[in-house]
């Protein structure tokens, strides 16, 4: 008989009509995982609108919760979202993405092991149209994140994160502590990701977590999103939320320091 299930992970997805023929696929790699003995995983879906496009795509199973509201963007929705969590970490999984095998087995053995680290991201693959995956150069060495990390390069490097928010698993406790996502039309995750680097240390699994869907439909494609004048306000307030909370001189842990490793 297996061990009694004890423990949750949340698995958090907000979706719109176009991206909602992908469930299906995201259901199948979370049903592919395989988590340690006493832990279930439970996957709350949240509609970024009120349409007859989702409800179909959303797979019938007791682990699977399913809500609707008025839109507001995916930060809104998966904010939503978290009036339905019960777990004790938070995992992104958007739409049209798919985690690879052992993601979360991989973010719960940190997490657990370490009670430093409050957030976890891993290594992406980019999931083509014609179903081959494609990486990137660049990504940080496999370990620890220090606080002001990702902020630094971020902020050297045109904007651009060094690892990606669409694989994070946190602490619930520290992602509602933060407010959950930023009030953003888009950067919202990274406004998090932030946030997060700015009170807490990371981690990063350099092993792929996620296959990140490229597609036409995807909001990231999208003009409105690299519109320059919107850019550069979403990036100010994330910054300056991030410059304010580090001068707060607030941790997460308020005071948790890392067992010394045994000789």
């Amino acid at each position: 008989m297996s061990a009694a299930v004890s423990r949750r992970v949340t698995v958090v997805t907000a979706v719109h009509g176009p991206s909602a023929r992908f469930l299906p696929d995201a259901y199948a790699s979370l049903c592919a995982q395989r988590l340690p003995d006493g832990w279930e995983w439970e996957w709350v879906v949240q509609e970024d609108g009120t349409t007859d496009q989702v409800r179909p795509y959303v797979p019938d199973d007791a682990r699977v919760s399913f809500r609707q509201g008025r839109p507001g963007g995916p930060g809104v929705a998966r904010t939503i979202a978290l009036s339905r969590a019960r777990g004790a970490y938070v995992k992104v999984l958007d739409a049209d993405d798919r985690l690879t095998p052992g993601a979360l087995a991989r973010d719960l053995a940190v997490l657990e092991a370490r009670p430093a680290v409050g957030w976890t991201t891993s290594g992406v693959l980019d999931l083509l149209p014609d179903g081959t995956t494609a990486g990137f150069p660049g990504d940080p060495d496999d370990g620890p994140l220090e606080r002001g990390t990702v902020l630094g390069h971020w902020k050297r490097n045109d904007f651009r994160l060094p690892v990606h928010p669409a694989t994070l698993c946190v602490r619930r406790e520290l992602l509602l502590a933060l407010g959950g996502w930023m009030a953003l039309p888009a950067s919202e995750d990274t406004g998090l990701l932030l946030a997060l680097d700015a009170v807490s240390r990371g981690w990063f699994s350099a092993r792929a977590g996620l296959l990140y869907r490229k597609w036409d439909g995807q909001v990231t494609g999208q003009a409105a999103h690299v519109d320059p004048t919107e850019r550069a306000a979403r990036t100010a307030v994330a910054e300056a939320r991030a410059h304010a909370l580090a001068g707060l001189g607030w941790t997460y842990p308020p005071t948790a320091p890392e067992p010394a490793a045994s000789a």
